[in-house]
C-alpha cells in the first residue's frame, strides 16, 4: 500500500500505461456526437440554399453551434493522496487515516457564447476564423467506491472512523480541483476542444459546398497569432 500511495502523489502528471490507472484520457464520443450534428446542420442549410447557392458559412457553422450548448472536449482521471487525524479522549486515543479517493473531471466549452461576432470568414483565402470562450473544468466527481485506506491508531471507533472518513472526502476534492488547473492539463484539454472545433467544422462545410476550409481557432485568453 505504501508503493501505491508514493506513486498516487498529488503533484504526479505523467500518463500510467495501459492496464493502470491513467491520469488523463480523451472522450471521443461527444466528438462523434458533436460531427454528426455539425454534418446534419450543413445538410440542412445545402437543402435550404441548393447546390446554386451555398448560403452564408458563418450562419452555417453558427446553427451547429446552436445545437449544442455545451460540449466535453476531455476528461481526466486523477488520484488525490489525502491525510487526516483525528483525537479522542483529551488527546489519549489518536487515529489517522490516509486515502487514495480516484476523481474524476470534465473539461468543456459552453457553445451557447459562440455568436456571429465570434466568428470571422474570408471567402478569398477560405479560412473561418473561430473565437472560443475559455474552457470550463467541472466539479471533481470522486468515485468513493474505488477508494483505498490506510489507517493508524490502537483503537479507531466508528464515530472516529466517520470522522476521518468525511474529512479526507473533503479534502480530496479540494486536492482535485487543484490537480485540474494544473497548466499541463490546462493546455491538453485546450488543445482537445481546437482540434474537435477545428475537425468538426470543416467537415460540414465542406458537405455544405464550400470545399477544403481551413479554420483557426483559439480561445479566450490567448494570444492572437502573428
Amino acid at each position: 500500500m505504501e508503493d501505491h500511495l508514493k506513486s498516487s502523489e498529488p503533484d504526479t502528471l505523467a500518463p500510467q500505461v495501459e492496464g493502470q490507472q491513467s491520469l488523463a484520457r480523451i472522450q471521443a464520443v461527444p466528438w462523434l456526437m458533436f460531427i454528426a450534428v455539425l454534418a446534419l446542420a450543413a445538410w440542412l442549410g445545402w437543402k435550404a440554399f441548393g447546390p446554386g447557392n451555398l448560403g452564408d458559412p458563418l450562419a452555417t457553422s453558427l446553427v451547429a453551434f446552436e445545437k449544442q450548448n455545451k460540449l466535453t472536449v476531455f476528461s481526466a482521471e486523477l488520484a488525490p493522496v489525502v491525510a487526516s487525524d483525528d483525537s479522542r479522549m483529551f488527546g489519549m486515543v489518536q487515529s489517522r487515516q490516509i486515502a487514495v479517493i480516484p476523481a474524476r473531471v470534465e473539461y468543456t466549452l459552453d457553445l451557447s457564447q459562440v455568436g456571429p461576432e465570434r466568428l470571422a470568414w474570408n471567402a478569398e483565402t477560405q479560412v473561418l476564423d473561430v473565437q472560443l470562450p475559455a474552457i470550463k473544468v467541472g466539479k471533481p466527481n470522486l468515485d468513493e467506491g474505488r477508494a483505498q485506506y490506510l489507517r493508524e491508531g490502537i483503537w479507531i471507533s466508528r464515530d472516529a472512523q466517520d470522522n476521518l472518513t468525511r474529512k479526507n472526502t473533503q479534502l480530496a476534492e479540494q486536492q482535485a480541483v487543484k490537480q485540474a488547473a494544473n497548466p499541463a492539463l490546462m493546455a491538453i484539454a485546450r488543445g482537445a476542444a481546437k482540434d474537435a472545433i477545428r475537425q468538426n467544422l470543416a467537415i460540414p462545410l465542406k458537405v455544405a459546398g464550400y470545399g477544403d476550409v481551413t479554420v483557426n481557432v483559439r480561445l479566450d485568453g490567448e494570444n492572437v497569432p502573428q
